[in-house]
């Protein structure tokens, strides 16, 4: 497993901005990376794109938007499956993906520390695990790292979000018994034809 890994990532939710500044500050992030397709929120404005922009820069930190090429919810029809949900599987082949994941992985072999940010606060119902974090275990061994607060962090190892999400039918690769393909999966909610609100 990749021991050095300077990737993080985090989930906006309700806090303030001064919590998430404080909260990014104790990781000594030097980037943030949102990959929200919507970059934009009615219960929290302070993290619309251009005004969390401002108060990061502001604050030392460094604002990209990637949520065009790597976020929840691609414009390509091509990605759902029939039931109306992003196929990540489908979602992790697409060039533009394959192109930017790339970037977060340069990142880190030089060693900067970026978080990549998206809506949801639980990993675990957001594609920056079940895509992002996916990939990057699977296809370079880079195991990111989710921040819950100034003092509570885990990898995606460390919390088990592929066991839960798979009911423990995956064995980790750290396991005695080898190594075991990762599973993929979809979408916390199906979107297809259905105007509710994204948190990917």
């Amino acid at each position: 497993m990749n021991q050095s890994c300077t990737l993080y990532s985090i989930g906006h939710g309700h806090k303030t901005q001064e919590e998430f500044i404080q909260e990014l500050q104790s990781y000594s992030i030097q980037y943030l990376v949102d990959v929200r397709s919507s970059p934009f929120s009615k219960w929290a404005p302070h993290f619309n794109r251009g005004v969390i922009e401002h108060w990061l820069s502001q604050a030392g930190i460094k604002y990209g938007y990637m949520g065009d090429t790597i976020g929840g919810r691609p414009k390509d029809d091509s990605c759902y499956d029939d039931e109306g949900y992003y196929d990540y599987h489908k979602m992790a082949e697409v060039p533009q993906f394959k192109e930017n994941l790339k970037r977060l992985v340069d990142a880190n072999e030089k060693q900067l520390t970026v978080c990549i940010m998206c809506s949801e606060t639980d990993p675990k119902l957001c594609h920056r695990s079940k895509l992002i974090g996916r990939e990057l275990l699977d296809k370079y061994d880079i195991d990111m790292t989710h921040i819950h607060s100034t003092d509570k962090h885990k990898t995606i190892t460390e919390t088990k979000i592929i066991q839960e999400l798979t009911n423990n039918q995956w064995v980790s690769k750290l396991s005695l018994f080898g190594e075991c393909q990762l599973p993929y999966f979809k979408s916390e909610k199906a979107y297809k034809n259905n105007d509710i609100e994204a948190y990917d």
